[in-house]
């Protein structure tokens, strides 16, 4: 039987599932632009430093496949359901009504793996892996974006 997280890090994980969801949903409403694209992986990757104290650290082959099943299993439901459109001058984010139910299901799955992983790791090697899961995740789904911005800031303005 797996068992579940503990009750608080199963209520920090709702609140960043929630603080995600909020943050997407304002994202949609503003221009697009390399900074708001380019910084948040950025900026993610400073948690990488937590692999400095030994409790965290994992061996190589399961960072490396932690980061692949980020990178194409986890991101690609991001990737269908993120699309970038031209509007005048602005590159926005087009809406898609399934991206709630990505990030739930997201969610599920994450409470699902790390009720498992809890069982036969340290707390902080949990944490580690998932850092970097979510770590693939983020810079596919930011690389996308980036090429997407740049095909349709770089193509004539529609007259």
């Amino acid at each position: 039987m797996v068992a579940l997280p503990p009750i608080p890090s199963m209520l920090a994980s709702a609140f960043g599932l929630v603080t995600v969801t909020m943050w997407r949903l304002r994202e949609a409403r503003t221009a697009v632009s390399l900074r708001k694209i380019v910084i948040p992986p950025l900026g993610m990757a400073t948690g990488f430093s937590m692999f400095v104290v030994p409790a965290f650290r994992v061996p190589w082959a399961w960072a490396g496949l932690a980061f692949v099943i980020g990178a194409v299993a986890l991101a690609w439901p991001l990737l269908l359901t993120t699309r970038l459109e031209r509007r005048g001058d602005a590159v926005m984010m087009k809406r898609s009504s399934a991206f709630l139910l990505v990030i739930l299901a997201l969610a599920v799955i994450r409470f699902a793996a790390r009720g498992y992983f809890d069982t036969i790791l340290t707390t902080e090697q949990t944490a580690g892996i998932f850092f970097i899961l979510a770590f693939g995740m983020i810079v596919r789904w930011r690389a996308k974006m980036l090429v997407d911005f740049r095909r349709l800031t770089t193509e004539p303005s529609p007259a």
